[in-house]
C-alpha cells in the first residue's frame, strides 16, 4: 500500500473551505508538526483540532512555535498528554492570542499550569476554555478567579477538577468572573459550601447554564439555590446525582427559579 504523505493528510482533512483542519487521533507528532509549521495552505484555518495524538514536551513547543494559522480561533488540544510544563509553554505562545476557544480537557495540568494560563495575557480574546478533567484542584481555581486576564471570559468547563468547596468559593468570589455565562462544575466534591457560594455570589448573575450534578450536595445546599436571587438570568440549571432529600427537591421544582428556567435537570 502506498504510504500517505503528511501532505495529503492535511489536504484529506483540511475541510469547510479551508477553515477546518481536523487532525484528530492521526498519529500526529514532531515532525509533522514542522511541516504544519512550515506550511502555506493554512492561513484560513479557524479551527484545529489535534486531540488524541499524544502531544507533549517538544511536540507542544514546535506547535507554540506555529506562526502559519492567523486566523486561528478555536484550538483543540483534548486527551493528550499535556501536563504543566506545556502549559506554560502555550500560556507563552502568541499561538493563543487569536483564540476565542481552547479544549484542554483530559489532560494532565495541575494547579501550577492552571495558574499560567490564568496569569497570560495571550488569554485575553478567549471566551471559553474546558479544563475539564485535570487535576487543577482548589490551587488552580483560585489562580482563576484572581485572573484578570480573561476578561472576555464566557464559558468555563471545570467538570472532574478536584477543586472542592475551597475552589467553588473561590470562583464565586472572584470579581473578575461578572460576564460569565456558563459554569461546568461537575464531579467536584463540592458540598453545601460550595453551593451556598454560588446561590449567593454577587458577581455570577449573568450566568444562563449552570451545571453543578454529581456532588455532595445536600438540603442546606439545595435550599440555598431555590432561595437565591443571583440565578435571575440562569436558563438551564443541572444539578442531578446530589444528596438532596426529595422534600427539598421539592421545594426547588416549585421555587421561583425553577419557573425562570426552561431546563431544569433534578433526579
Amino acid at each position: 500500500m502506498e504510504e500517505v504523505s503528511f501532505e495529503q493528510i492535511i489536504t484529506a482533512n483540511l475541510v469547510d473551505n479551508g477553515k477546518l483542519l481536523d487532525l484528530e487521533d492521526k498519529n500526529i507528532g514532531i515532525e509533522e508538526l514542522r511541516l504544519l509549521a512550515a506550511s502555506k495552505e493554512l492561513t484560513g484555518v479557524k479551527q484545529l483540532y489535534l486531540s488524541q495524538n499524544q502531544l507533549c514536551g517538544e511536540a507542544i513547543e514546535v506547535l507554540c512555535q506555529v506562526k502559519c494559522l492567523p486566523e486561528l480561533t478555536s484550538l483543540y488540544l483534548n486527551h493528550n498528554i499535556i501536563g504543566d510544563e506545556e502549559a506554560k509553554s502555550l500560556a507563552q505562545a502568541d499561538l493563543l492570542k487569536s483564540l476565542k476557544c481552547i479544549m484542554l480537557e483530559a489532560n494532565n495540568i495541575g494547579p501550577k499550569g492552571a495558574a499560567a494560563l490564568a496569569e497570560s495575557p495571550n488569554l485575553k480574546n478567549m471566551e471559553i476554555i474546558f479544563l475539564d478533567s485535570n487535576p487543577i484542584g482548589a490551587e488552580g481555581a483560585r489562580a482563576i478567579a484572581t485572573s484578570e486576564y480573561w476578561p472576555s471570559l464566557k464559558a468555563l468547563h471545570l467538570d472532574s477538577t478536584g477543586i472542592g468547596d475551597a475552589g467553588t468559593e473561590a470562583l464565586a468570589q472572584s470579581k473578575y468572573l461578572t460576564d460569565l455565562e456558563k459554569l461546568y462544575l461537575c464531579s467536584n466534591k463540592m458540598g453545601n459550601a460550595g453551593a451556598i457560594a454560588i446561590a449567593n455570589s454577587p458577581y455570577l448573575k449573568n450566568l444562563t447554564a449552570l451545571s453543578i450534578w454529581r456532588n455532595e450536595i445536600r438540603d442546606e445546599g439545595g435550599q440555598a439555590i431555590a432561595e437565591s436571587e443571583t440565578f435571575s438570568n440562569l436558563d438551564r440549571l443541572y444539578m442531578s446525582l446530589n444528596y438532596i432529600e426529595r422534600p427539598i427537591r421539592k421545594v426547588i421544582r416549585s421555587s421561583g427559579l425553577a419557573q425562570r428556567l426552561t431546563t431544569l435537570v433534578m433526579d
